[in-house]
């Protein structure tokens, strides 16, 4: 399908989490996420399983509106307080099908928030799911850089009301910096391959 021109979109919501004090604490650098979300037609609601040519037709689409979202969210920081996480979901409206929330989010979205961050080598967490207008989703963020950067690990729950429609999307794309008063370690990448090649070996005696 060659036409990759961006269905037409409805509305438009910019969620900006500023988070100065934690469990009684005051945030030693206050943390900010920001989530852009957009509403739109879903072209293939209602039309039962999508061919491979929509699912691509999709993909193809999802740049076009990650692009647009990623400069809407990325305009809450400054160059001082730029993140270092990022995230991305999708909620399906009912006459629609998961894959086409599948579409959206893993082949192509990751390049537009990866080109508007100017980083992001990491996995970019998503989180997909087919719901009634209202319905909330979690954006999952994690490490742009590094997959095992803990302390960017967060996640932020979001929603439009009345959105989406029974044949609407609507597709979030988040950033965020570091996790409020962060301090948990973690194990180190090493360290956990390590286990898991110990796992494995066990598993197979």
């Amino acid at each position: 399908m060659g036409n990759t021109s961006i269905p037409a979109i409805r509305q438009i919501y910019v969620i900006d989490r500023e988070t100065l004090s934690e469990g009684g604490k005051i945030a030693e650098k206050p943390a900010r996420h920001v989530v852009a979300g957009a509403v739109f037609k879903n072209p293939y609601a209602g039309k039962g399983a999508a061919s491979s040519e929509e699912l691509d037709h999709l993909a193809a689409i999802s740049f076009e509106l990650g692009t647009i979202l990623t400069q809407r969210a990325l305009a809450g920081f400054t160059t001082e307080n730029w993140p270092r996480a990022y995230g991305k979901a999708v909620i399906i409206g009912s006459a629609g099908e998961a894959e086409h929330g599948a579409a959206l989010i893993h082949p192509r979205l990751g390049l537009a928030l990866r080109t508007g961050l100017g980083a992001g080598p990491a996995l970019i967490p998503g989180n997909s799911k087919v719901a009634t207008a209202g319905s909330t989703i979690d954006v999952v963020f994690g490490g742009a850089d590094d997959a095992w950067d803990y302390d960017a690990m967060d996640g932020i729950e979001v929603s439009i009301p009345g959105a989406p429609a029974a044949d609407e999307i609507v597709l979030f794309v988040g950033f965020g910096t570091a996790r409020v008063n962060a301090r948990v370690q973690g194990a180190s990448a090493d360290k956990v391959a390590e286990a898991v090649a110990k796992i494995k070996a066990a598993r197979t005696k």
